[in-house]
């Protein structure tokens, strides 16, 4: 039985438009779906929308349209970049399905049914952008910490969930799992923000009405926060499960979000899960923020970057590569068009691009096609094939760490090794030989099947490319999995090799 795997982005807000920040995280769950499926796991991936609040309930009314019209037409633009970018879910939560609903109503029952739960009345500060209370203490001149725009005063009737009760066991859970919240700084913070003492959570609101209503009191409707994180389980199919999946995949491997929604998925999801029981989930791993040019996004300086235009100029892989390694996953990091173009030029054309193209066109050249077998092997030979254990085994626990760059670093290294090995055999001057023929022949083999391994490695990342470069090399792109495929040998000599197109045509920059 293969071992499973599960990994979630959060569910973003029906009422933005898909942004860079958005396409980072769906990308980085994406790559480590795939090379967890790659390694042979059985892999359970979860995208979605959060689509109940005040704030989606506002936007429709301004549109003279119902919040679920609202969300139907807005959902359609997340689904159609996922399908852009060749995001591989398996499944895509919407907070308004009825097995949504229903498993968040059976969350706050079960909740409720322990006495962590009671009826009270909330007297704070309200910001509506964020969907959350502030203590006076907490306001930046009278403003939202987090987003600094204004926030109102509210006092209404709201259930209370007991999260200060918990306060000591999520402290033990962090300080026993030293990877339960990553990066490092991530734990940090959040271990001194519970350690400064964690008080009750309002958890229901009466003064809108879009959302999933209390049981039992439905002039009640249950807090956007917690009927959002609950979309990790009711996804799973939580309560009733009859597919087994809930089963299967909870606790989940790793859920994957911005920095800036840290507390909530390390402070009240643990609390609420802990409150009813549920295992905890392994990992919490926070990303940083994309800045662009050098500044933050946002709509007032028209500089939000829009997926699709990129898609559009510079390809999907051109894109997800960019994104994966221009910015040590965990960090903040700067989008510029400029960095983009200089990755696009020396990393995919001249180093992987050139390598595909020089090494097919040779063997075209000098075997009409076919695949020698490597005969005639020495220490520059033996010294080559021996980097790929190595590299895999490299790459392997970059990609457990989440560390995408470090991962595609070591990958290029073996990019730029076979493109040395070009040079250092100089396979040109040896056809000129008709005595060195075996020895040309065992040099095109390593060089080809030295790219087959690459392409493995590329996949996750670039998986249209790996395709490409298996049809080129195995006739078929369509088995890119390492069991069986990730040891030196895996090309038969006398198979037929096409000659490759140029993979990343190289952009000429005024």
């Amino acid at each position: 039985m293969s071992q499973p795997f599960y990994i979630t982005t959060p569910i973003y807000y029906v009422n933005d438009v898909p942004h860079i920040g958005h396409a980072y995280t769906t990308l980085a769950c994406d790559v480590m779906a795939r090379y967890k499926r790659a390694r042979g796991h059985e892999v359970f991936f979860l995208t979605g929308t959060d689509e109940h609040g005040q704030k989606v309930e506002k936007a429709a009314q301004a549109k003279g349209e119902t919040p679920l019209e609202l969300a139907d037409r807005v959902v359609k633009r997340f689904q159609a970049l996922w399908e852009r970018l060749n995001i591989s879910h398996t499944d895509f939560i919407r907070t308004t399905q009825e097995r949504h609903k229903k498993g968040v109503r059976r969350l706050f029952e079960k909740i409720q049914a322990n006495n962590d739960i009671y009826l009270g009345a909330y007297e704070d500060w309200y910001c509506t952008p964020c969907e959350t209370f502030w203590t006076e203490t907490q306001l930046l001149d009278g403003k939202c910490p987090d987003c600094g725009r204004p926030t109102e005063k509210l006092k209404e009737e709201s259930y209370f969930f007991r999260m200060s009760k918990y306060q000591q066991a999520l402290l033990d859970h962090i300080e026993a799992n030293p990877d339960f919240i990553q990066p490092k700084t991530r734990r940090n913070e959040i271990l001194s923000f519970v350690r400064e003492g964690l008080r009750d959570l309002s958890i229901s609101r009466t003064s809108f009405s879009w959302g999933i209503p209390v049981p039992g009191d439905e002039k009640h409707v249950i807090y956007v926060w917690f009927d959002a994180l609950t979309n990790y389980i009711t996804a799973l199919g939580y309560p009733e499960d009859p597919q087994g999946h809930f089963a299967t995949f909870w606790p989940v491997d790793a859920h994957v979000i911005g920095k800036d929604i840290l507390r909530f998925h390390t402070v009240y999801w643990p609390t609420f899960l802990l409150a009813a029981g549920i295992p905890l989930p392994k990992k919490v791993f926070a990303h940083g923020w994309w800045t662009v040019e050098g500044q933050k996004m946002s709509k007032s300086l028209m500089n939000v970057v829009e997926p699709n235009m990129l898609v559009d100029k510079y390809g999907v892989d051109a894109i997800r590569y960019f994104l994966m390694r221009e910015v040590p996953f965990g960090l903040d990091g700067d989008f510029s068009h400029a960095a983009l173009v200089h990755r696009i030029n020396s990393d995919l054309a001249n180093d992987l691009g050139n390598l595909v193209s020089r090494s097919t066109a040779m063997v075209t050249k000098y075997f009409r096609g076919e695949l020698p077998a490597a005969e005639v092997q020495t220490e520059v030979d033996a010294a080559f094939s021996a980097r790929f254990p190595a590299a895999l085994r490299t790459v392997d626990a970059q990609m457990n760490e989440m560390a995408f760059n470090k991962a595609l670093q070591a990958i290029w290294e073996l990019i730029s090794a076979a493109n040395k090995y070009i040079d250092e055999t100089a396979p040109w001057t040896l056809a000129k030989d008709p005595a060195q023929s075996a020895r040309l022949g065992t040099v095109m083999y390593n060089l080809l099947e030295g790219t087959r391994l690459i392409a493995l490695l590329v996949n996750p990342f670039m998986p249209d490319t790996a395709r490409r470069i298996m049809t080129i090399l195995c006739g078929s792109g369509e088995d890119l999995t390492f069991a069986g495929n990730d040891n030196w040998g895996g090309l038969k000599p006398g198979s037929q090799i096409l000659k490759a197109e140029p993979l990343f045509p190289r952009i000429e920059t005024e």
